[in-house]
């Protein structure tokens, strides 16, 4: 039997797995080295271009009707709202998928 060029193995993906473990270790390490003055370690870009527009002298059209109470409660309402879009994304892919016609199946009762 050939055996297929793509198959990595134990060993390799043990190897692309501990690189990706890597990689995100220095990642953070060198984010939080950067940004340790700032306020918060890891803002994020929504943050940076309302201060840089204000910065330039633009005043926002509205206030939040409910500001968040800081900043977990900020970023559990984006998870809870990426994940309820995840949510019905799986939903209406899987209907499509399910209306796909399918190929006929093979009696093998014989």
């Amino acid at each position: 039997m050939r055996e297929s060029t793509l198959t990595f193995g134990r060993r390799g993906v043990a190897l692309v797995l501990a690189a990706i473990v890597i990689l995100l270790a220095v990642a953070l390490y060198l984010g939080g080295r950067a940004s340790a003055g700032d306020e918060e370690a890891f803002g994020g870009t929504d943050a940076a271009a309302t201060a840089q527009l204000e910065e330039a002298g633009h005043e926002p059209w509205f206030q939040p009707l409910m500001p968040p109470a800081g900043g977990e409660i900020e970023s559990g309402l984006f998870a809870l709202q990426a994940g309820l879009g995840g949510v019905v994304l799986g939903y209406v892919f899987g209907r499509l998928r399910g209306r796909a016609p399918r190929p006929e199946s093979v009696d093998t009762r014989s």
